[in-house]
């Protein structure tokens, strides 16, 4: 905290004494404020949470200050415990004894009669239950009715005891916005959508799967230097101040993406390749375009032996058309694929240089545009030798010299000459006022800065806050010479306070040490609105949370409603989703051309891209989440379904598709991006997918692998090819392996029908037939992925409560722990009247006592 106070003086003050005046005390003056207003005391916290979560809770305002590390005892009764312990004596005892501590766990000593005075001991013998990993494959075990029957009276001891003394556990005091939340936290206060990778560092990702935990949150000193370098840039880009110099932007396009397609609805139809930059040009000015063309690992163009038109547009209008290639410039090189001796030297110079001349200088208007490169696409018949077709890491070496050419960058400088600024959305949302002369500016100013920071802290704005923004205004005005510039240098004042870049949630200071208490309507907004949206409350929340009416129960409903049917709802896709499923990793995928010839990188969009729009349909409809397994739909385009053999399906526009054969593909269990992130360049992995599974959809992540792990053999004994399932048992001969791997592999089996890149196959690298049957950890045969998906769907309150452990964990923002899991098993129970719709899971992650309430600290 003394860190981010020191800094930001350094950067934003002149000398010391001036610091010592414009940077107030900045931790304490915003904690000193929050504490000011007005807060429920600890006993009318209780009384809307009681109300709210009706058959959850039975609390009082005693029961509110009881610390939760001491729950009364929860007697199972005296038949259950007796049947309890004899399976427990005749299966799990022999290994997990006080002698033995075999994984850690001693059972012998537990009390069955009492699961709740050790209650982290009893979930995890809950979890191996349930998931039929306990006993181990090869010893004797329970049938599944023991299982089930044992489980279920385990847990409704544990949860009664969780109704009568919650306990929501305790989220970290500070809480720092990671780089997607500050950027969404921007978009939506200065109406400036940009991409803040270049100027934040990347952030963590906790053992949770996602990068919004507290733990992993840190502050550095190299942190806070580009928080504040950050603002300084945002500010001016959004207040319209013109940047000191110009400047170059350059976006690449990759190289292993092919551009024989058109690559974006926001190029025109009739185009192919190239591609759609979204920028922010910040003033009126005349800026630089200059388009580099794609080389093969010689330095040649591509596609220099015929004419290509090659146009630059801005939000769709034309603004130059090139003519590159096809001039007659000598004999070019002869047309192979291994070194061969250079064309003329006229020639060589051509196709070495044929892009230095592609730029053009063009007059733009301020704001959020839309700057497309692309070709006029022309339909012909190539003629000539056969050229093999080009995909992968091959694409360095073609040498298509009559083929298409393709951009390679695309670099935009300036402003170089200032014209002025025109009216952007983001000035529309800063200037809510004008003034008319210079005595009205400090009561514009306050304006101004009063409505940015009550969005911005996520709270009324207080006298402090407003004093502490006024002076760097009035700096502002007069060093810049302008009231936009005192607004600017406020702003950027505003985006480096504690109270913007943290989430604060400090314990009131009358709720004892260790007890429970009710969070404030405005912290509830806070964390209502980073679990939805990963940005900042609107207005409508924010003035119910003023109003103090946001906990009450039909409240609550309407507002989680309202913000699932807002397009800011789709953070949930883009950034829950995505880190619960791994598709982050996709940008990681690469296919060897050897066994994969046919691999691009529009093939790895296609993957994404289908992911996003099956999972964004569900969220919209609100369908079912089971659906995430047994959906008989996807959404492809000709690439992807080119690649999943289905026929019917033509150009780069995405599409609802019905699934023809249902034992092939059909839910998240047969998207390609999915399985190939979870495969190696050449060749599946059922270790890699069996974990993938354990961990995203059974909510059962193994155990890390031992040190000195032998490598998997590359064949078999004698050297001789053998299938990947062959060399895994070979691998599991070894001791140190084996455990592990008989939980793991069988998952991945059951996936062995899908290559490497998820297409469909029946016979392996060396021709021998699939076996895709598994023996599953539980002793249940499953055989290929209807087998997998039928048994998945077979106890559907499993997967529902994977999905919720999921969400709840990303909306606390922390690691979920055993106090946790019969929040889980409520949330899951109530929605099963729903058949467990995405709405009913995540009114129940809103409505529980882990994210209404929180624990004190016991400083």
């Amino acid at each position: 905290m003394r860190r981010m106070r020191r800094y930001s003086a350094r950067y934003l003050g002149t000398d010391r004494a001036a610091r010592a005046t414009e940077i107030p005390d900045v931790w304490n003056t915003r904690q000193t404020a929050r504490r000011r207003l007005p807060r429920p005391s600890a006993v009318a916290r209780s009384a809307p949470i009681a109300l709210l979560v009706g058959g959850w809770l039975s609390l009082t305002s005693a029961g509110v200050q009881t610390a939760p590390g001491h729950p009364q005892p929860a007697a199972t009764r005296t038949s259950d415990a007796a049947e309890i312990r004899a399976m427990l004596d005749r299966y799990c005892v022999g290994c997990h004894n006080e002698r033995l501590l075999t994984g850690g766990l001693a059972l012998d000593t537990l009390d069955a009669a009492n699961p709740a005075a050790a209650a982290e001991r009893w979930e995890r013998v809950i979890q191996k239950l349930r998931a039929g990993t306990m006993p181990p494959p090869g010893r004797p075990r329970p049938d599944a009715a023991t299982y089930h029957a044992v489980a279920s009276r385990l847990e409704t001891a544990l949860d009664r005891a969780a109704d009568a003394h919650p306990d929501p556990g305790r989220t970290s005091t500070v809480h720092r916005l990671n780089r997607t939340e500050y950027r969404h936290a921007i978009r939506d206060l200065l109406a400036l959508d940009i991409d803040v990778s270049a100027l934040l560092p990347g952030d963590e990702t906790s053992d949770t799967g996602f990068d919004n935990n507290a733990d992993v949150l840190s502050i550095t000193t190299s942190q806070l230097e580009r928080y504040l370098s950050a603002a300084r840039r945002i500010t001016r880009l959004a207040t319209g101040l013109p940047p000191p110099s110009p400047g170059f932007e350059t976006f690449e396009v990759p190289l292993l993406l092919l551009q024989d397609d058109r690559q974006s609805a926001d190029l025109p139809l009739g185009s192919r390749g190239g591609t759609a930059i979204h920028y922010n040009f910040p003033v009126d000015g005349e800026y630089l375009i200059k388009l580099r063309l794609r080389t093969n690992w010689q330095d040649y163009i591509l596609g220099m032996g015929t004419a290509h038109q090659l146009d630059v547009r801005i939000d769709g209008a034309l603004v130059k058309r090139f003519i590159v290639g096809g001039e007659e410039t000598g004999r070019p090189a002869p047309a192979t694929f291994t070194i061969a001796e250079p064309g003329d030297p006229e020639w060589e110079a051509y196709v070495l240089n044929a892009d230095d001349d592609l730029e053009v200088r063009v007059s733009v208007k301020a704001g959020p545009r839309v700057v497309g490169v692309s070709f006029v696409r022309q339909r012909w018949e190539p003629e000539g030798v056969f050229q093999v077709r080009q995909a992968g890491e091959v694409l360095s070496n073609d040498e298509r010299y009559y083929g298409n050419a393709a951009v390679d960058s695309v670099a935009i400088g300036g402003p170089y000459q200032v014209t002025g600024v025109s009216d952007t959305p983001s000035r529309r949302a800063i200037f809510v006022c004008r003034p008319s002369a210079r005595s009205d500016e400090t009561a514009c100013a306050t304006r101004i800065l009063s409505r940015l920071a009550r969005r911005a802290f996520r709270r009324p704005v207080t006298d402090d806050d407003r004093q502490m923004l006024l002076p760097f205004f009035d700096r502002g005005r007069a060093e810049g010479g302008s009231f936009d510039a005192g607004v600017q240098l406020a702003l950027e004042r505003l985006l480096v306070d504690p109270d913007f870049l943290l989430r604060l949630e400090l314990d009131p200071p009358e709720v004892a040490p260790g007890a429970v208490y009710r969070l404030s309507d405005l912290e509830i907004a806070s964390r209502l609105s980073f679990f939805l949206w990963s940005s900042l409350p609107d207005e409508p929340l924010l003035e119910a949370a003023e109003r103090g009416t946001l906990t009450d129960p039909a409240v609550l409903d309407r507002q989680v409603r309202r913000m699932l049917a807002d397009p800011r709802a789709a953070s949930l896709v883009e950034d829950f989703a995505t880190q619960w499923l791994h598709l982050r990793n996709l940008s990681e995928v690469r296919g060897d051309p050897v066994p994969f010839p046919d691999f691009d990188d529009n093939l790895v969009e296609a993957f994404r891209t289908e992911t996003e729009l099956f999972l964004m349909s569900m969220l919209r409809q609100d369908r079912s989440v089971l659906e995430l397994l047994s959906a008989d739909y996807t959404f492809v385009n000709e690439r992807l379904a080119r690649h999943y053999g289905i026929p019917g399906v033509y150009g780069t526009r995405f599409r609802r598709v019905t699934l023809p054969d249902l034992d092939q593909r059909g839910g998240l269990l047969g998207h390609g991006g999915l399985l190939a992130l979870t495969s190696y360049p050449t060749r599946t992995s059922p270790v890699l997918r069996g974990k993938w599974l354990l961990d995203t959809i059974l909510d059962a992540p193994p155990s890390s692998p031992p040190p000195d792990v032998p490598p998997l053999p590359d064949r078999g004994e004698g050297g001789r090819p053998v299938s990947v399932r062959e060399r895994l048992e070979r691998h599991r001969r070894a001791p140190v392996c084996a455990a592990c791997h008989a939980s793991i592999d069988p998952p991945g089996f059951a996936l062995e029908q899908f290559d490497g890149l998820g297409a469909w196959r029946t016979v392996d690298e060396f021709g021998t037939p699939i076996d895709a049957s598994a023996v599953m950890p539980n002793g249940v045969t499953v055989d290929g992925l209807s087998g997998l998906r039928a048994l998945l769907l077979e106890r559907p309150e499993q997967f529902a409560g994977t999905v919720t452990s999921k969400l709840l964990a990303y909306a606390l923002g922390r690691r979920l722990e055993f106090f946790d899991r019969p929040t889980v098993r409520q949330i899951v129970r109530g929605a099963a009247a729903s058949e467990y719709r995405w709405s009913s899971l995540i009114l129940g992650v809103v409505e529980s006592p882990a994210f209404l309430m929180r624990t004190a600290g016991t400083r």
